[in-house]
């Protein structure tokens, strides 16, 4: 009889997360806020001396999300926070592997998503206005990243992602940092909105 091929991963909380059936009990922020530090973006084709990580750019999709909806309650500002969060153990593909893949990357993502937002106290699944506004916010971070960072021109950016509103990026910028404080950041900033709820 063939063994079954390991499907789960051991986080440094001691957890054990299982890929194809997450659950909520096997989550931590810590190993997420570890993990989406690590994680770079753009596959690391970046500028600069440390690589722009999944979590940096969470903590700017978050900001970036409260100048578009300033009344949104902590709960969708946590959502955005944790936009991203299953690529803590399944990492950041770009677009072209994700098409690549199929949607086998997208069941996956989501059953990570919905075990990750109930965890945190948010609904599996986050209504499609919230998504869309989400959505928005990251496609400004990824104009922003894409110009500062990834060897994109202006125009180019535009035509991928949709020139943004300057009043959504003014006195924003992309950070680069070491690990340890991104990580250091992005669980204070989930802990603030814990608290918020």
């Amino acid at each position: 009889m063939a063994k079954q091929p390991r499907a789960w991963q051991r986080m440094l909380s001691g957890r054990r997360l299982d890929l194809l059936d997450p659950t909520p009990v096997d989550i931590e922020i810590e190993d997420i806020a570890h993990g989406l530090a690590f994680v770079a973006r753009w596959n690391g084709q970046t500028r600069g001396d440390y690589a722009y990580s999944v979590a940096e750019h969470s903590l700017l999709v978050e900001a970036i999300h409260a100048r578009i909806c300033p009344a949104a309650p902590p709960k969708w500002r946590l959502a955005a926070l944790l936009h991203d969060a299953p690529e803590y153990v399944i990492g950041d593909m770009i677009s072209p592997v994700k098409a690549a893949v199929g949607p086998g990357y997208g069941a996956l993502d989501d059953r990570l998503t919905a075990a990750i937002h109930l965890r945190f106290g948010l609904p599996a699944e986050i209504p499609k206005t919230v998504k869309r506004q989400i959505k928005r916010a990251d496609r400004v971070s990824a104009w922003m990243e894409a110009v500062e960072i990834a060897g994109f021109g202006p125009a180019e950016a535009d035509r991928f992602f949709g020139r943004p509103d300057p009043d959504l990026t003014s006195d924003l910028a992309i950070r680069l940092r070491p690990p340890r404080d991104v990580r250091a950041d992005f669980t204070a900033r989930h802990a603030a909105l814990m608290a918020a709820l």
